[in-house]
């Protein structure tokens, strides 16, 4: 129930900022960003890794500045293991 209502608000406020697509629409359009990870070797043995969002496509920021979100969530994170 929970996520049927926040799909809900998230379409309310995206026809409040003039775009009508459909839910499936929006998915769509979403799907293409993805969170990352790239490792790399160190010079002392351990290996960086480094997760990221991929940076969101025109269609997809429109979306996010509609809703007043950032487009890339988690921001950068590195780990050293």
């Amino acid at each position: 129930m929970i996520a049927c209502q926040l799909a809900q608000v998230i379409r309310t406020r995206l026809r409040q900022a003039g775009e009508n697509a459909s839910w499936t629409t929006l998915r769509r359009i979403l799907e293409g960003q993805q969170r990352v990870t790239a490792s790399f070797r160190r010079t002392d043995g351990r290996t960086l890794h480094v997760r990221k969002a991929t940076r969101a496509e025109p269609p997809q920021q429109a979306i996010y500045d509609a809703l007043g979100i950032d487009s890339a969530p988690g921001g950068i994170r590195k780990t050293v293991v």
